[in-house]
């Protein structure tokens, strides 16, 4: 998953924090979104314990309340719905024990890919 050529503005936000901090979890998404929406061209990369966010059996059981209020999912589907795209850094998968079938879908791999950062710098 790399950046459209055509684009002028983007903007990437870096989720490190996973399960065990929930009440981080679902503010990259909101502030993705609200980019979106200004027609930002939005990623968000999953690094460290982040992949764990987006594990299929963990989006309906917890959120930025816990297990109260909104789940994860609803958080992520209003991202991507607006454009949001989702990447993973490989290595943390194989940090925190998981691969991409594990992941929920729409979710893009780092592996064999050409850097996100190298291309985020605007052309003169």
């Amino acid at each position: 998953m790399t950046w459209s050529d055509d684009s002028q503005t983007r903007v990437l936000y870096v989720q490190t924090h996973g399960i065990d901090d929930p009440g981080r979890s679902a503010t990259p998404f909101f502030l993705a979104a609200a980019a979106a929406a200004m027609e930002f061209e939005v990623m968000i990369y999953f690094t460290m314990y982040g992949p764990t966010l987006l594990r299929k059996d963990v989006v309906d059981k917890i959120g930025p309340r816990g297990d109260q209020g909104e789940p994860l999912r609803h958080f992520i589907e209003q991202a991507t719905g607006l454009g949001v795209r989702l990447l993973v850094c490989q290595p943390s998968l194989a940090l925190n024990d998981l691969s991409l079938d594990e992941l929920i879908d729409g979710v893009g791999s780092s592996a064999g890919r050409r850097s996100t950062t190298s291309r985020s710098r605007p052309t003169p």
